[in-house]
């Protein structure tokens, strides 16, 4: 394309959209008109530059100008309480309805290879053996497992488990774009680990400490990460199976939903956080410690039955607003 060409047949037009943007509330209805038409053909234009001849300088003048525009068009966007409202009651709950289907599956699989490795290490001294030495197995089970939920002050605990988990999940959910590789590396190295303690706990006859110490917040907080390594594979399989969509728009669509529930599930981390430091090391009777927990984790169960099969039968897709995805227009050479 001869760039400079296209300057001259185009320049009119964004001479006039500059006029129109300097104007901004005083333009009569057909200059509403006029500006709303040239901002469409400028975002055009500026999708030409870009892919024909990306000229540093023009692809600026334009880029500000169709930003200008479409502040002009759509109104500056402002958030509100209603919008955090609808995050929580519809576009998250949505989100997690329509990822079950890989979520579940997750933490299926993780179950079973925390389990299984739990039986292998509490039914074979030699495995315990190579894992620890007998001293500090002891150690582990009379001491330091329980030890642990009370080894600083609860607040400044509960925040440090609080970003710690929000970090792995948010890992989870951006790692799915690396074919999801990450995320099974996560989800294998947690398993085996949730595995080993429980089985080294199990051997010693402290079952009841392991499952009275890990079920309180457990619950909650192994579901928001296997939420977020589920959502992270769903995008990893979005880069290798985008369906009709092109792929490009598949990972965008999907992209923008998956990081999206990074929000809520800090939510979720923070009450399992909360629990962690507050309650699961607290004088509590241990049923009640465990029903905190369970009473959280159906909590959590009814809100992505009841408010996510709502929002996906009102047709709520998890995604963003039409409106803050930006424009896609066509364009020809």
């Amino acid at each position: 394309m001869d760039l400079d060409a296209y300057v001259a047949a185009h320049r009119a037009h964004w001479n006039r959209l500059e006029v129109l943007l300097s104007r901004r509330g005083r333009l009569t209805g057909e200059e509403a008109d006029e500006l709303l038409t040239l901002y469409q053909r400028v975002a055009t234009h500026l999708s030409v530059v870009r892919s024909s001849a990306p000229d540093a300088v023009l692809v600026e003048r334009l880029s500000t100008l169709v930003a200008q525009a479409r502040s002009a068009v759509t109104g500056a966007h402002t958030p509100a309480w209603r919008d955090v409202a609808r995050f929580f009651t519809v576009t998250f709950p949505a989100a997690l309805h329509r990822s079950a289907a890989w979520w579940l599956p997750t933490a299926a699989a993780f179950l079973v290879v925390s389990w299984t490795v739990g039986w292998w290490v509490a039914t074979h001294p030699e495995v315990q053996s190579a894992i620890l030495p007998p001293q500090a197995v002891q150690q582990l089970v009379d001491h330091d497992f329980a030890d642990y939920y009370s080894s600083a002050p609860a607040a400044e605990f509960a925040f440090g488990v609080w970003t710690n988990n929000a970090w792995i999940a948010a890992g989870s959910l951006a790692g799915g774009v690396l074919l999801g590789v990450p995320v099974i590396v996560m989800l294998w190295q947690n398993a085996v680990n949730v595995g080993i303690s429980g089985g080294l706990m199990w051997d010693n006859g402290r079952a009841d400490v392991f499952f009275g110490l890990i079920t309180p917040h457990g619950l909650l907080e192994i579901t928001a990460v296997l939420v977020a390594a589920g959502a992270g594979l769903r995008l990893g399989w979005t880069v290798v199976s985008p369906g009709p969509r092109t792929r490009l728009q598949a990972l965008s669509e999907t992209g923008r939903e998956t990081i999206g529930m990074a929000l809520g599930l800090a939510m979720m981390l923070l009450v399992s956080g909360v629990i962690e430091a507050f309650v699961t090391p607290s004088g509590l009777p241990t049923w009640a410690r465990v029903g905190i927990g369970v009473v959280a984790e159906v909590g959590f169960v009814l809100y992505v039955i009841v408010l996510g099969g709502r929002a996906v039968r009102a047709g709520a897709t998890g995604d963003i607003a039409a409106a803050a995805r930006g424009d896609r227009l066509p364009t020809v050479g």
